[in-house]
């Protein structure tokens, strides 16, 4: 049987964190990201840069009330590539079942 490549970029624990999360919601601020994950606010940051780089997510920054706002949400490509990282990981999981 020959196994499905998983994406190097979703490989990463707090990136598919930031993916999974974004995957259920419209979009979420950089605040919620980091309560979610528990990150540290540069890691946050930094993922959130390579998926924004890779074309998975989208990143609006902007002031409310004075102070920075960044907002991220999952494109139709990020999408598409976490689906097929999900079936890849499922098509692992029933070779060893």
């Amino acid at each position: 049987m020959k196994f499905s490549k998983l994406d190097p970029l979703l490989h990463s624990e707090l990136r598919l964190a930031i993916m999974s999360l974004l995957i259920s919601v419209e979009e979420a601020n950089f605040n919620y990201l980091l309560d979610q994950t528990g990150a540290t606010r540069g890691n946050v940051s930094v993922q959130l840069q390579k998926l924004k780089q890779a074309g998975y997510i989208e990143i609006q920054k902007e002031f409310r009330n004075n102070y920075p706002l960044t907002t991220a949400r999952i494109t139709k490509e990020g999408q598409d590539a976490f689906e097929l990282y999900v079936k890849s990981l499922q098509s692992y999981l029933k070779a060893g079942a």
